[in-house]
Parts: structure tokens; C-alpha cells; sequence
């Protein structure tokens, strides 16, 4: 919900990025004969922070451009101009630029890191679920198929995902292995440079002890996602327990 938001309201977040160093520096202007230049300057980054917080790294550049600019009008002699004759004052502008550019990519790392955290526990739920729907045996193969079809849909990000019955592979050219490769005609994809084939559906199979049941047909065609191996792997562990069911049942 945060990221859409953003989203929407991009321009006013940069906007917003560009005027809030702006404003910060005039009240700071207000005290520059109380407070140091290092000070200030420690303040105009916590507005840096504040910008890149946000997840976006343009709006933490234009955030510390800006914090430099304006430090340098409101705070270094002569005031009210972009000159600056103090090479102290020098050093402290670019430092702070500086500073505010390594804070907004210390911010995204970070966000990337929680994300990538939520993600996991995401996939670790979902295996679980599956897992205790297929222990308590109250719901039927069909639901379970059904799903564990949608859990890979939000796995691997998909358009779709339907299961086929049958132990014949399909005619997919496309398909992923147990480890969770993905393999065109027999040769690796390199998912991270090229994504998912959007031309061809692929073919994930069902089974369990050599036994083949059907696959799981998973197509990505609207646009090129990039899913990690380790969302390979979740969507192939939650195939597997499927394949358990079916040996179960079948």
C-alpha cells in the first residue's frame, strides 16, 4: 500500500524533496550567528533521511542536492548567493552532499533488506499453510491444487498458474527442474538478465518417488518478471507438496 501511494503521489514527493531543505535552511538562517555550520548541516541531513526514507532514491538525491544548495545560500558567507569564500564552508557543502547520497543509499539498502525479510516470511507462511492443509486432510485435492496454484501465482508474480493432470511433461519447451532452474529446450535462462519467457508457458512438474501427476502450466506474459531462486524453490516446494497429496490420493 505504501509503495502504490508513492507511486501516485511522486511528483509531490519530489517536489516536496526539492522545497523541504529549501524551507529548513531559511529557519536555520534565523540562528546562523547561535549555531555552528556542522550543526545545521547535521540538521539538513536529517531532512536527507527523512527524503530517502521514503524508498525513493531520486527524491534522496534531489533531497541532498538540494540541502547543499541551500546550505551553502543560508549558511556560508557570502549569504543570500551561491558563493562561498570560507574553505571550511567549502568542505562542509560538499561533505554534505556527500553524506546525504550515502544516507539515501544506506536507507534503500535497508528498506531492500526489510522487504526482502517480509518476502520470506511471506513464503515460509505459505508453505506452512499448504502443508498443514494437506496434515489435517479437510479440504479436498481439488481446493489444495487450486491453492497452491494461486500461492505461486503471488510466488513467482505470474499472470497464471493451472494445473493439468497426467504424467506426460506437456509440450512446454519451457519448464523449471527440481532445484528450481529454469530450462528452454534444455539450457539454463538466465532469469535475472532475461526474466521469465513471455512467449511460451512453463511447465513446472507434480510429483513424488519418480512418480509424475500432472504440472503445474504457469504463464507470465503481460510483462517480464525476474523471480529470485529462492522463489523458484518456494514454488517448487509447494508443487512437491502437492505431489505428496496426489501420491496420497491417487
Amino acid at each position: 500500500m505504501e509503495t502504490k501511494w508513492i507511486e501516485r503521489h511522486r511528483f509531490a514527493l519530489l517536489a516536496a524533496a526539492a522545497t523541504a531543505p529549501l524551507l529548513c535552511g531559511a529557519v536555520l538562517a534565523g540562528f546562523r550567528e547561535s549555531i555552528t555550520t556542522a550543526t545545521a548541516a547535521l540538521v539538513l541531513v536529517i531532512v536527507v533521511v527523512a527524503a530517502a526514507a521514503t524508498g525513493d532514491r531520486l527524491a534522496g538525491i534531489i533531497a541532498a542536492l538540494s540541502a547543499g544548495a541551500w546550505f551553502d545560500v543560508f549558511l556560508t558567507a557570502p549569504y543570500l548567493t551561491f558563493a562561498i569564500k570560507n574553505p571550511n564552508d567549502i568542505e562542509v557543502t560538499v561533505l554534505l552532499i556527500l553524506v546525504g547520497l550515502a544516507v539515501t543509499e544506506i536507507a534503500l539498502w535497508g528498506r531492500r533488506q526489510q522487504a526482502r525479510g517480509s518476502r520470506r516470511a511471506g513464503y515460509l507462511d505459505g508453505v506452512f499453510g499448504t502443508a498443514k492443509i494437506i496434515a489435517v486432510r479437510e479440504t479436498s485435492t481439488t481446493d489444495l491444487i487450486n491453492h497452491v496454484a494461486a500461492q505461486i501465482v503471488e510466488v513467482l508474480d505470474l499472470d497464471d498458474c493451472r494445473f493439468v493432470r497426467g504424467a506426460s511433461p506437456g509440450p512446454q519447451d519451457v519448464t523449471i527442474d527440481h532445484d528450481g532452474f529454469v530450462t528452454r529446450r534444455g539450457r539454463h535462462v538466465n532469469i535475472e538478465r532475461d526474466g521469465l519467457p513471455i512467449d511460451q508457458q512453463i511447465s513446472l512438474a507434480v510429483g513424488q518417488g519418480g512418480v509424475v501427476h500432472g504440472q503445474f502450466v504457469l504463464t507470465a506474459a503481460t510483462r517480464v518478471v525476474r523471480p529470485s531462486a529462492e522463489q523458484l524453490r518456494v514454488a517448487v516446494l509447494l508443487a512437491d507438496q502437492v505431489g505428496a497429496a496426489l501420491t496420497l490420493t491417487d
